[in-house]
């Protein structure tokens, strides 16, 4: 599916939603001015934003020891509630209403605009408490001149520190929105969590159907606009067979000579490169000993796409290669103890989505990255707001300023020389904003 297609497919999908929930049509989404560069150039020019700019500027120390308060407290994946309790204590303090915990374990507040006053729908700005790193990782942030070190500092904590910043801005300046403006610290984006946290905040959560548009904040980049979700499917498949001894019993059918095959012909698939859809034969183990035909092995599979007719698609071949790779085991060797079987089990899977390119929350995002300086780059990834997308509702990625790198690695960083941070910082604020509407 091209990105043309794509985007008129998520089109149609806003529709439905708006047909299906006329709360959610409301004057959020109704921009002030025709001209999203007009109305954020007017925006940020404006005192109130110079005066929140000017909070971030005095308060970025302040910034900068939450990011690393919040960072030394570990949050593994399903393990985040030491993390969500403080940062719920740091949404309270900042004088948030209807501050609490979910089910789910997400933490949020609100912020009521003059409209709705707190009773939606809302805009909703968000960043992920989990990382992808076990219980036990050493999490101490090291510091070198700006540079501050450790694992999940950048991937999501700064952005957690950097949605206070904003609320402390905001309240500086005496900004008013016209939409209520829900701050959430959600669990469960990375791998295993599988978007759970959001799942819940859209699908069962006190605010299910109330949401209007959705930010995600979640890497630095402030250039970056993420208006495609990259959907995902992982299998963890395991092989059966009857095993034995590999000289005593040879010529019995063997799982493994299954999962090979199923691995080797995957490999064959052509996929296309546009919509971008890859497929991965990821981790695998099993068997008993090295003189024993294993009675059980297992692979585990990703495969993912922008497009969700591809992700099908392909998640349909898969199952076709792993019957044929067993089908053609059983039928090549001995079956007289028992036939080659294989079990899939789905241990992921994201909804592909996008936010059509003339919604307000891109224009007006993409209008604000050039306020402040940068040229806006779009593309696709996985996070949360793939599930947003995927119902149909605005949602973008985008980033909280300065640089980072190492990613979802032990020497993971970020860089907080002040000048390139608040200028990236002032990036989602002026979104947000835009989006939320000021009076």
């Amino acid at each position: 599916m091209s990105n043309t297609l794509r985007r008129s497919a998520s089109m149609i999908a806003f529709g439905a939603v708006l047909l299906a929930a006329p709360a959610l049509s409301s004057a959020a989404w109704a921009a002030p001015e025709s001209d999203p560069a007009a109305t954020v150039r007017k925006l940020v020019g404006s005192p109130a934003f110079k005066t929140a700019v000017a909070r971030l500027d005095a308060d970025f120390d302040r910034t900068v020891a939450d990011i690393v308060t919040l960072t030394e407290i570990p949050a593994p994946p399903f393990k985040e509630e030491a993390r969500a309790k403080a940062y719920l204590e740091m949404l309270k303090a900042h004088g948030l209403s209807d501050v609490a915990m979910d089910a789910e374990g997400n933490v949020m507040g609100v912020r009521p605009g003059t409209a709705t006053r707190g009773k939606g729908p809302f805009v909703v700005i968000a960043a992920h408490l989990d990382t992808v790193f076990p219980e036990g990782t050493d999490v101490k942030v090291r510091r070198e001149g700006t540079r501050l070190m450790a694992p999940g500092i950048g991937d999501d904590t700064r952005g957690l520190a950097t949605l206070l910043a904003y609320v402390r801005a905001m309240d500086a300046a005496g900004v008013k929105t016209r939409s209520d403006i829900l701050f959430v610290g959600n669990v469960g984006e990375e791998g295993p969590g599988d978007l759970r946290g959001v799942r819940y905040l859209f699908n069962k959560g006190p605010y299910k159907d109330r949401i209007s548009a959705f930010f995600s904040m979640d890497g630095s980049d402030p250039s970056r606009i993420v208006d495609a979700g990259t959907g995902s499917k992982r299998y963890h498949v395991t092989f059966k067979g009857p095993g034995g001894h590999s000289y005593g019993a040879f010529g019995t059918v063997n799982p493994m000579t299954a999962m090979a095959k199923s691995v080797v012909d995957l490999y064959a698939v052509e996929v296309p490169k546009t919509p971008k859809t890859t497929y991965s034969a990821s981790v695998t183990g099993g068997g008993t000993s090295v003189n024993s035909i294993p009675s059980e092995v297992f692979m585990e599979f990703d495969m993912r796409s922008e497009s969700a007719a591809e992700l099908a698609k392909l998640d349909k071949t898969l199952i076709g290669i792993l019957d044929g790779a067993t089908a053609a085991e059983n039928a090549a060797r001995s079956t007289r103890f028992g036939k080659v079987s294989y079990e899939p089990k789905v241990i992921g899977e994201r909804p592909a989505g996008g936010t059509p390119a003339d919604a307000p929350i891109v224009t007006l995002t993409a209008a604000a990255v050039t306020a402040l300086g940068f040229k806006p780059e779009h593309g696709a990834s996985s996070t949360d707001a793939n599930l947003p997308m995927s119902l149909g509702i605005p949602a973008v990625t985008i980033g909280s300023g300065g640089k980072a790198g190492r990613a979802h690695a032990l020497d993971e960083w970020i860089d907080v020389e002040k000048g390139e941070s608040l200028k990236g910082m002032q990036v989602g604020l002026a979104a947000l904003l835009a989006v939320a509407g000021v009076d």
